[in-house]
């Protein structure tokens, strides 16, 4: 790499990294107007503990994202299966149709499902939310899942059911394994798409249930304080722990 690509490098990391370091360094900041000079305060996180709106939307927010990295790794992780190993009319069909729902504007997708949603009873609310992002993290997690098929063997089954061994025995005993750091890449994948979901859950969120995105949105609104700051730290150090443990472990692009 050329020193002119390190500068450009260097800038683009310096452009995405910057706003994210002001914001929690904001959080400790005693101002509530990010008045300078600094002074440093743990104030926010105090009064956050007191502020149940925002700790209730940031609840919502991790168990509604958990639930949907499940299903929806779950569901795309069969579906990457019958793509690859399959052979059935209309499979290239499917394999396009994954595209559009990635390329598709979030607000023409929240639209559209609100309106389906209750064109067909189904309604707003927690329910809603859950199928609207399992339908959104599914693509990608088909795309990671099928990617991660390629690199797998499959005459490694066929060896092992000629000596044998059952269909899901040799799956769950070969393939599984080599492609468990795949599946958990998705995992996260579809996690990080429903966390930072904010367009989708607009629409389909009911006063009752709120998601984080929503609640800072609403925030703002009235007026930004430093406990948006300081819950949006905490969830920035939480996810960033969780990939820096995967990518500790499952080593992505490493030689198998």
């Amino acid at each position: 790499m050329t020193r002119l690509g390190l500068v450009f490098l260097g800038m683009v990391l310096l452009f995405l990294y910057t706003p994210i370091l002001v914001l929690m360094a904001m959080g400790f900041n005693a101002s509530p107007l990010y008045e300078l000079p600094f002074e440093f305060s743990t104030r926010w996180y105090s009064d956050l503990m007191g502020n149940e709106s925002l700790l209730t939307a940031g609840f919502n927010s991790i168990v509604l994202a958990l639930i949907t990295s499940v299903l929806a790794t779950a569901i795309g992780t069969l579906a990457a299966l019958a793509l690859s190993r399959r052979h059935f009319r209309g499979r290239s069909l499917l394999q396009l149709l994954l595209l559009p729902p990635i390329a598709i504007p979030w607000l023409i997708t929240g639209t559209a499902m609100l309106i389906f949603f209750f064109w067909t009873g189904i309604g707003r609310g927690m329910h809603a939310l859950v199928i609207g992002h399992v339908a959104l993290a599914v693509p990608y997690v088909v795309l990671v899942v099928g990617t991660g098929l390629q690199t797998v063997r499959a005459d490694l089954e066929e060896a092992a059911m000629s000596l044998g061994s059952t269909p899901i025995h040799a799956f769950f005993a070969i393939t599984l394994p080599l492609l468990f750091p795949s599946i958990l890449g998705a995992a996260l994948f579809a996690f990080a798409v429903s966390l930072d979901q904010f367009v989708v859950s607009y629409f389909l969120s009911s006063p009752g249930y709120v998601t984080l995105p929503v609640q800072i949105y609403s925030a703002i609104r009235k007026g930004f304080t430093p406990e948006i700051n300081a819950i949006s730290t905490l969830l920035l150090l939480g996810s960033m722990t969780v990939i820096l443990i995967f990518a500790r472990f499952a080593r992505p692009g490493a030689p198998k």
